[in-house]
């Protein structure tokens, strides 16, 4: 991770450099194939149809700057639309909640922020920087939704049962990793370069029912308190297919969210379904 005061300003200037690219290529998305029955429409049809409900998974590839302007994109669209949003990031841990309400409310300086941010993730402060910059300038609320890395690493190395009292005290009350065998055949075909023994890969599977139910539950815990507001949540493709986080909201809470997923190596436009996504992102 960059901490020090010379990685922050390289990166600072980074991120001015990618500000200056973004208004031209914001709008990158104009196609988009409903799922349910096959149709391509505009990315403003989307918009119009989604913009009444309370959660929207929104997938991306962490590292493929595309898909972060398309966050970007349908964020601001239902903004514009008049949705009072919040806004839901994997990329933050539920204890970063206080720094993510001083961001938002503009007390806190962007080089302390860049620091928490790389506490977290690794991926790098560009490809995030305009959405939480827009978020920031329009008050939109963020929210952690993530476990602390060290426990999750835990658990996809040891499993579930080997965490103390203390790291499952971190965790949202209740959470359990069970996993079924539809849902480990599922993660075999989702995550098809995952090598290893089979204890290996039943920690793996637990690993991602770890993040998904908790994630899950921070966005119920969350809307449950803020009944006006709706929430786009930001997160990897594979936890926002239908059968990751968005099958836990939808069973927990009988809100029934509607996920949006970008085209791309993992995600071709022939082989996504209705039981995959809502609506497909053309490239």
């Amino acid at each position: 991770m960059m901490t020090t005061r010379v990685g922050i300003v390289v990166l600072l200037l980074v991120a001015v450099a990618a500000a200056i690219l973004l208004p031209r290529a914001c709008g990158g998305v104009e196609r988009v194939v409903r799922t349910r029955d096959g149709k391509v429409i505009t990315f403003a049809q989307m918009i119009w149809e989604i913009k009444g409900k309370r959660v929207i998974f929104v997938g991306e590839t962490h590292d493929r700057m595309e898909d972060h302007r398309a966050e970007l994109r349908i964020i601001r669209s239902l903004d514009r639309a008049g949705v009072l949003l919040s806004v839901g990031m994997e990329m933050f841990t539920a204890a970063d909640q206080p720094e993510l309400d001083r961001w938002v409310a503009g007390t806190l300086a962007e080089p302390k922020f860049i620091e928490i941010y790389y506490r977290d993730w690794e991926m790098p402060w560009p490809l995030y920087r305009n959405i939480l910059l827009f978020a920031r300038s329009h008050r939109l609320p963020l929210v952690g939704l993530n476990v602390p890395r060290g426990v999750a690493a835990k658990v996809a190395r040891e499993g579930f049962a080997a965490l103390s009292a203390a790291e499952r005290a971190q965790l949202p009350p209740g959470i359990t990793c069970d996993v079924d065998p539809s849902y480990m055949d599922f993660i075999g075909r989702a995550y098809a370069e995952h090598t290893g023994s089979r204890e290996s890969f039943v920690h793996f599977c637990e690993a991602q029912v770890l993040w998904n139910r908790s994630m899950a539950r921070h966005i119920i815990t969350y809307l449950a308190a803020e009944p006006r507001r709706s929430m786009v949540v930001i997160a990897g493709s594979g936890h926002t297919l239908k059968r990751g986080i968005p099958e836990v909201v939808e069973r927990e809470s009988g809100m029934k969210p509607v996920v949006v997923l970008p085209e791309g190596p993992g995600m071709p436009r022939d082989a996504v379904t209705v039981e995959d996504a809502d609506y497909l992102l053309l490239r």
